[in-house]
C-alpha cells in the first residue's frame, strides 16, 4: 500500500514538474510570432471543414472543422494515437512553392503534414501556453508536390492554422 501511494505522489509530482517546464506567455516562442499571431486572429478566416481540398496555399489563416478521429478519414494514420474525447481533421493542398514555412496553429494539437506519401519532420518547434491566439508554431520544409496537413488530439471541434512563409 505504501509503494502505491508513493508512486502516486511520484506521478503527480512529475506531471507537475513537466507542466511547470513548458514555457508560458507569448515571449516565449523561440521566434517571433506576430504575422502569425496575427493571422490566426484575423476575424476574416477562411472555414473549411475537414478534407477541404485548396488548389495552392492559403493567403491566409483558416479555420479547420475537426470530428471525432474515428469520422475524420485521415489519410494516413497520425504518427501519434489521438485521445478518446479529442477531433480530428485534415486539408490538402493541391499546389506549393517550394521552401520554408512555418504553419502556426492557436490551440494544442498533433500535427502531420504528409508530402509524397512520406511524414515531414518540423525542422524546428516551438510553443508556449496562455498566449491568445497562437498555441504552437513549427518550420517545414515543403517541396513543390502537394500535400496534406492532418490534426490530430485537438481538444475543440476547429481550430486556426496559419501555412506562411518563414522570414
Amino acid at each position: 500500500m505504501r509503494i502505491l501511494a508513493l508512486l502516486a505522489v511520484l506521478s503527480l509530482s512529475a506531471t507537475s514538474a513537466l507542466a511547470a517546464e513548458e514555457p508560458s506567455g507569448c515571449d516565449k516562442f523561440k521566434w517571433p510570432i506576430e504575422r502569425e499571431r496575427a493571422a490566426l486572429t484575423a476575424p476574416d478566416r477562411t472555414k473549411l471543414a475537414s478534407g477541404a481540398e485548396q488548389a495552392a496555399l492559403p493567403a491566409a489563416a483558416i479555420t479547420l472543422g475537426l470530428v471525432a478521429p474515428q469520422d475524420a478519414k485521415l489519410p494516413t494514420p497520425p504518427e501519434r494515437a489521438p485521445k478518446d474525447g479529442t477531433f480530428a481533421g485534415f486539408t490538402s493542398i493541391k499546389a506549393a512553392k517550394a521552401g520554408l514555412y512555418t504553419i502556426s496553429l492557436s490551440s494544442g494539437a498533433w500535427v502531420d503534414v504528409v508530402q509524397d506519401g512520406h511524414f515531414l519532420k518540423p525542422v524546428a518547434f516551438s510553443g508556449a501556453t496562455d498566449c491568445q491566439g497562437i498555441r504552437k508554431t513549427m518550420k517545414y520544409e515543403l517541396s513543390d508536390k502537394p500535400f496534406v496537413l492532418q490534426v490530430s488530439g485537438a481538444k475543440d471541434n476547429s481550430l486556426s492554422i496559419a501555412i506562411l512563409p518563414a522570414q
